[in-house]
């Protein structure tokens, strides 16, 4: 799995138990899944459609530096799935894990469109097929 962001824990991100808020974490997950998607699927238009069960195994606290963790477990003809781990970056116990969240490219009209991809691609390798 490769971590692509890192975040800050901050106050204004604790729940009243002074540990990291859930729902702050799933927004972030969900922000990331969606930019890993754009990225593969080259297309900025691309919703999610499902998140699977949210396993939560430990909190971070203010001040912690949480990492997450994105990689794909399958592609669909419209559709990209994911898992997801998110850990804290000082001693690297996982906080969360989400075994799939489902990704669908759409066309300008917000429908499910095609695309065509079958593999994880790097932006480094495109870059280097253009030349």
């Amino acid at each position: 799995m490769r971590f692509h962001t890192r975040k800050w824990v901050k106050p204004e991100d604790l729940n009243a138990n002074e540990t990291l808020f859930g729902g702050k974490l799933l927004a972030w997950i969900d922000e990331e899944a969606a930019l890993y998607s754009i990225i593969q699927l080259e297309n900025i238009r691309v919703v999610t459609k499902y998140i699977s069960e949210i396993n939560f195994m430990s909190s971070a606290r203010k001040g912690d530096i949480i990492e997450i963790g994105i990689e794909v477990v399958k592609f669909g003809k419209t559709s990209l799935t994911l898992n997801c781990e998110v850990r804290n970056k000082m001693n690297r116990e996982t906080i969360i894990t989400v075994d799939n969240i489902i990704m669908v490219n759409l066309c300008e009209n917000g429908k499910p469109k095609e695309h065509g991809k079958t593999k994880v691609e790097f932006v480094k390798d495109r870059l280097k097929n253009k030349d």
